[in-house]
């Protein structure tokens, strides 16, 4: 039963999740009633046993994520609002009937009230990707949701929780489409087509948080030859290509994504043979290569996705940057981001300004962006920031 299990927190504990914030740690918990598993529904109670909202238990420091502070417990009518309210974020983004575009992220975990989960949708398919239990446990209640909110509109659903669950959880599981069925998957993004391998590909497929930034690079990339690191499916390339770009490189040290990249510019109209697609270490490529660049894209994966691993990362951030400063021609522009949730925006900017520093160039900064609006950051939930960046003048 929903009311089964309860979590009661120690006198004092209660106040966040009184001020609506969604995680219960352990250290907070005086008492646990039911025995409940990972995954299971509980009631977060205060110390008085006064209900203060249902989450999904997770046997770890963090202990339980909230995603309901209602007083009823949750039923398919609460999942479909659920579903429904995010939709209508992304609508009043003007992201649902865009004709340039029709892919965006609608739900983003905690920003959407749903701890653990991502749905991205591409021009009909959903991709539903859970990293916690108790998210993974209600796929059938978000499915027939995601049909009653999209009818004729949704074409399939695919579940790719596999890889993310056994990294959080432990928990082996397989892939599979939850609805529907589905072959190759196109997409559009700034007028500009882009195949989606939402089987094998990283993720669900595609970054779709560089989105807005992908369309600013456009106002830079006309007559410049650009360099695209980390370039994953080739989105920055494209967009550059399309802008008006005189040359671009892309640069992965997968073999799978170069060919994507590969596919992705001939898709659009442009050859690879003159947009050489490189196969290599990006610090390596920015150490070994002669020729100057007008434009550089340095977008990598988290360097550091725990804090234990945060010095590491800031020591990652710092050559990456300094190599490019070193490289990039008098006057051009650097593209500069961090997806790395423990890495926080101030730090991320001494680690940019120390590498200009050691290097002796002169920056200025254009623009600092952050990740698009089908990323919301819930205002009770400042950890839902993530992504940071800069565009940057460099003399």
């Amino acid at each position: 039963m929903a009311d089964q299990y309860q979590i009661v927190l120690k006198p004092g504990k209660e106040a966040p999740v009184e001020r609506f914030h969604p995680w219960v740690f352990s250290g907070a918990i005086m008492d646990v009633k039911g025995n409940p598993k990972p995954g299971d529904l509980v009631d977060v109670q205060d110390y008085r046993t006064q209900h203060l909202g249902w989450g999904f238990y997770e046997k770890s420091s963090l202990a339980v994520k909230i995603f309901s502070f209602d007083k009823d417990a949750p039923d398919q009518a609460f999942w479909t609002k659920r579903i429904a309210d995010a939709y209508y974020a992304r609508k009043s983004a003007g992201l649902t009937s865009s004709k340039d575009n029709n892919a965006y992220r609608l739900v983003f975990s905690e920003g959407d009230m749903m701890p653990g989960l991502i749905i991205d949708f591409y021009n009909g398919v959903a991709v539903f990707q859970a990293n916690s239990l108790g998210m993974f446990s209600v796929r059938k209640e978000i499915t027939k949701a995601l049909i009653e909110v999209y009818g004729e509109s949704l074409k399939a659903v695919y579940n790719k929780s596999a890889v993310t669950l056994r990294n959080q959880a432990g928990i082996s599981t397989t892939d599979s489409f939850l609805y529907g069925d589905l072959g190759v998957i196109e997409i559009l993004e700034h007028g500009c087509r882009y195949v989606i391998d939402v089987v094998n590909g990283q993720k669900t497929g595609f970054f779709l948080d560089q989105r807005e930034n992908r369309r600013l690079l456009m106002n830079y990339a006309q007559g410049k030859r650009v360099l695209n690191t980390f370039c994953y499916t080739g989105g920055f390339s494209v967009v550059a290509l399309a802008a008006g770009a005189k040359e671009v490189h892309s640069v992965d040290t997968s073999a799978p994504a170069i060919e994507a990249t590969k596919e992705n510019l001939k898709l659009n109209g442009f050859k690879h043979e003159v947009n050489p697609c490189v196969v290599k270490d990006a610090l390596d490529y920015l150490g070994e290569m002669k020729e100057e660049f007008d434009v550089i894209v340095l977008d990598p994966p988290a360097f550091a996705k725990h804090h234990t691993q945060r010095h590491k990362a800031l020591s990652a951030y710092k050559h990456i940057n300094k190599a490019a400063f070193k490289k990039i021609a008098k006057g051009g522009i650097i593209f500069t981001f961090s997806c790395s949730q423990v890495v926080d925006r101030m730090t991320f900017h001494g680690i940019v300004a120390a590498a200009a520093i050691e290097t002796g160039r002169q920056v200025r900064i254009l623009h600092q962006l952050n990740q698009p609006a089908d990323h919301p950051m819930n205002i009770f939930h400042q950890e839902g920031e993530y992504l940071k960046g800069l565009v940057l003048l460099v003399e």
